[in-house]
């Protein structure tokens, strides 16, 4: 099935990672470098990803899924949160993972069509809400040319190609 090898796994959060650091978002959008911000974005190009993967009647395994948490738990205990404070993070991580996956496809269809929710955009990157609706349509923008480059690749070459998405 897709990405269920463990190289995958990796390759899938580093790629997910590196997308997160683009100077676009920081530079160009003006968001702060965070955390969370970091965590936000990886978790719109995730969602992305799977939307993509399920119109194209296919899914994530549990273990894509698992690895990237993982890794996120990780990264907290690297920063000195401990057990409760990781537990709780990972509670609310998981949540807004599936709150992006399941509000962030207005047209929600099963299909190629997909528009960008700019409430839940908004909602995670409340810095927008200040900003000029030019740098919320760029970050909208941004994304819908990631899911069109993601939707074009076929389902196997999707993780290795990634790295060439360029905005």
């Amino acid at each position: 099935m897709f990405f269920q090898s463990k190289v995958h796994n990796i390759n899938l959060y580093n790629t997910l990672l590196v997308l997160s650091r683009n100077l676009f978002f920081y530079k160009k959008i003006g968001l702060p470098d965070t955390f969370e911000t970091r965590i936000y974005l990886m978790f719109f190009h995730f969602s992305i990803l799977m939307i993509v993967t399920k119109k194209k009647n296919s899914k994530f395994d549990q273990k894509t899924y698992d690895y990237i948490f993982h890794n996120i738990e990780n990264n907290l205990r690297e920063l000195g949160f401990g057990d409760v404070s990781v537990n709780k993070k990972m509670k609310e991580f998981n949540k807004i993972l599936y709150d992006i996956l399941l509000k962030l496809d207005l047209k929600n269809l099963n299909n190629k069509d997909f528009e960008i929710n700019t409430d839940i955009v908004k909602n995670y990157f409340t810095s927008l809400n200040d900003r000029k609706n030019d740098q919320l349509y760029e970050f909208t923008n941004y994304f819908l040319n990631f899911y069109n480059f993601c939707f074009e690749l076929t389902l196997d070459n999707m993780l290795k190609e990634l790295e060439n998405f360029k905005y």
